[in-house]
């Protein structure tokens, strides 16, 4: 890279331009070196993450290609570096795209990692050796707000086989306070096997009313039935999704029951405690987990007998999936998937202690969502046994 301040100190080099296409041509040289040293310094990066990735290969530079990128000084052709393996794919310059829309990618895909405006001119000058203002940054991130608007009232499917509601929380600034508040999600499992998230609603701490709302929004947007409801234990839940969605079976997650039951046992019982609850969830029908039930209360009913009675109080939605073949089960006794969803939600926002408007923490779960389900695109696992079985029982209503 030359010098910027030797460079403007260097009349003699002023000198030698005759017209303003020398100038313009200069500039476009220049333009073209920077790109391509930017892009040098992507796949020093690249070949580095795999050298410490234990499943690489050995990768290592292969060269170079050409690409020709649009700029304000007219069409340019440039050197794009190439790896071996070819799992290079620069986000400055995409395989498919131009600069523009590569460094709008780069700040997007920081921004969605939880990083700050500030650390993201910092990251940029630092990797790129290349400036970005604040407000550039700010002003980028702020078209995914429209994106967001946009992705919330999208038309959903008229009917879903399985929906799994759950609450993340995150602390947001209101005013002179930094309290806590609700992103709730939605995710269903469609026709085609495939799982999406349906929406997300930002709300105060998790409620049913306000699940009332995300319901009545989804029905809004199109949803006609949903088959069956994966849900924690939440009071007044299961009532709330009947008088939306009336035939809807709603099934409480079975993991949350369990952690709930152990809130009340000491430590040196919980082990056995669990050991024996798993009678219950693992029973081959329901009336083999109600026999388990009743000896478990037996054992544990003296000792711990508010533990038993969150078992009693929630038994008709705690064992709904005990109705369906070992497939759906398994896919329904527990709203894990959603858990999991939250958890990669966690690690793209992280860094965030607190955020400072309700935008800001859509915005960011919205881009760790949308980074999150990126691979959601085959269907459930023994997909083809599943829907055999949601067409057996629910034939009617699947109308596939």
């Amino acid at each position: 890279m030359i010098d910027k301040d030797e460079l403007l100190n260097n009349k003699d080099f002023y000198k030698s331009f005759k017209n303003a296409d020398d100038l313009t041509s200069f500039f476009k040289t220049m333009h073209k070196r920077a790109v391509e040293h930017m892009l040098d310094a992507e796949l020093d990066a690249h070949l580095d993450n795999e050298k410490h990735d234990k499943t690489s290969s050995g990768n290592y530079r292969n060269g170079h290609g050409t690409k020709k990128i649009k700029t304000s000084f007219g069409e340019n052709e440039i050197k794009v570096p190439r790896d071996r393996d070819s799992s290079f794919n620069p986000i400055l310059v995409p395989k498919r795209g131009n600069i523009a829309e590569g460094i709008e990618n780069v700040i997007i895909s920081l921004y969605a990692k939880g990083m700050s405006v500030s650390d993201i001119e910092e990251q940029i000058k630092e990797v790129y050796d290349f400036e970005v203002s604040t407000s550039t940054i700010s002003r980028i991130t702020n078209i995914i707000t429209t994106e967001v608007i946009t992705w919330q009232n999208r038309p959903l499917d008229d009917l879903y086989l399985i929906v799994w509601m759950d609450g993340i929380v995150f602390k947001v600034r209101e005013g002179s306070k930094v309290i806590n508040k609700t992103i709730y999600l939605a995710v269903g499992l469609n026709r085609e096997g495939k799982k999406e998230v349906l929406g997300m609603w930002l709300g105060k701490n998790e409620s049913s009313s306000f699940w009332m709302s995300v319901l009545t929004d989804l029905k809004a947007r199109g949803v006609e039935d949903i088959l069956i409801t994966a849900t924690d234990n939440l009071n007044g839940f299961t009532q709330t999704i009947r008088s939306v969605f009336p035939e809807s079976q709603t099934q409480i997650c079975v993991v949350h029951q369990i952690r709930n039951a152990c809130k009340y046992v000491v430590w040196k019982d919980r082990k056995q405690f669990t050991a024996d609850m798993k009678h219950i969830y693992n029973a081959p029908t329901k009336q083999a987990a109600e026999l388990a039930l009743n000896d478990f209360a037996d054992k544990w009913d003296a000792k711990y007998s508010y533990a038993i009675k969150s078992w009693r109080d929630n038994w008709d939605e705690l064992t709904v999936f005990f109705d369906f073949p070992i497939e759906i089960r398994k896919i329904i006794y527990t709203t894990n998937l959603i858990e999991n969803l939250n958890g990669k939600i966690r690690k793209y926002t992280k860094n965030k202690m607190s955020f400072p408007t309700d935008d800001a923490v859509l915005k960011s779960v919205y881009l760790a969502l949308r980074e999150a389900t990126k691979k959601w695109s085959m269907p459930i696992r023994n997909w083809g046994i599943v829907l055999n079985q949601f067409t057996l029982i629910f034939d009617k209503r699947l109308r596939l």
